[in-house]
């Protein structure tokens, strides 16, 4: 799967600090944090109508990563706000659209790792791209890859961090192997997430997904999860080996980029028919464009 050039994105307004610039004309410092040591928290924003589903949930995560790895200067809720809007209107947008959020530590005097370097305050980029959710509604491949998800003492997942350097080589192995995406373990051998998105699994009609502890705490995720539990689907949290992934009757994955995706194989074996959604896939599916459409808050 690779993402196709939509030309309405030719000409893009992007925001970097509040200044608003053609595409070929946005800079970052060399001395950034971004750059330099991928020292960043981020978010994947989706706009319906004019409106974005769970900003505010989305703002709180981006928050809280920065306050877990020390940012200085972390702008209010109320100030990303204004640089959404800002960013959105410049670009003629309200539907169809989605939003990267990116948070850096901002630009050090001189380049290093130490944060005491950095004397400028954070650099806030907004990224509105027109842009489907990427996977179409055709069903997607999986491959599990050599490289695992880390544990929460190397670097944890409750940070939105920008350092994704372990999902790109995934995520290559996945194109190698043939595969549209690729399947993560965690260091004990279960499964954690893909390279970009959460995994469910559904056996006898009970949807279960990964614990979040070699995962982010996914917004789209959750999502799921309230919607199950509203709609009376069984679901559950729980450890899963890489067999019950291919033994499953059905496997969807999640996230703002791609909403709800079919995985029809998994490691070359067909999961349900091999070719469509299974009925929980399709059911849960749309229960969460409704959701999504529907909730979506104002920016």
């Amino acid at each position: 799967m690779l993402q196709s050039f939509d030309p309405r994105n030719r000409d893009l307004v992007v925001n970097v600090n509040g200044r608003l610039v053609h595409r070929d004309e946005a800079g970052v410092s060399p001395f950034d944090s971004a750059v330099q040591g991928g020292d960043a928290v981020w978010e994947g924003l989706r706009l319906y109508r004019g409106r974005i589903f769970r900003l505010s949930a989305h703002l709180r995560r981006l928050h809280d990563s920065a306050v877990a790895i020390g940012i200085a200067g972390i702008p209010d809720e109320d100030a990303i706000r204004h640089e959404l809007r800002r960013t959105l209107e410049a670009n003629g947008m309200d539907d169809g659209v989605h939003v990267r959020l990116t948070l850096s530590r901002g630009v050090k005097y001189t380049s290093g790792m130490d944060p005491r370097l950095n004397d400028q305050g954070p650099t806030l980029i907004v990224l509105a791209e027109w842009k489907a959710p990427v996977y179409g509604s055709r069903g997607i491949r999986l491959a599990t890859s050599s490289v695992r998800r880390p544990a929460p003492d190397v670097l944890d997942p409750k940070i939105h961090h920008a350092n994704l350097l372990s999902s790109i080589l995934a995520k290559m192995e996945a194109t190698q192997a043939g595969a549209d995406d690729a399947l993560m373990l965690d260091p004990r051998g279960f499964v954690a997430e893909t390279n970009a998105t959460h995994v469910f699994v559904v056996r006898d009609g009970v949807v279960m997904t990964p614990f979040t502890r070699h995962c982010p705490e996914g917004i789209t995720r959750a999502a799921v999860l309230e919607l199950c539990a509203e709609h009376d689907v069984p679901h559950r949290e729980a450890d899963l080996s890489l067999a019950e992934v291919h033994r499953a009757d059905e496997v969807f994955c999640t996230g703002t980029m791609g909403e709800l995706v079919p995985v029809v194989e998994v490691d070359g074996r067909a999961i349900g028919d091999g070719a469509t959604a299974g009925p929980v896939t399709r059911r849960l599916t749309e229960l969460f464009r409704d959701l999504a459409e529907r909730t979506a808050e104002p920016i």
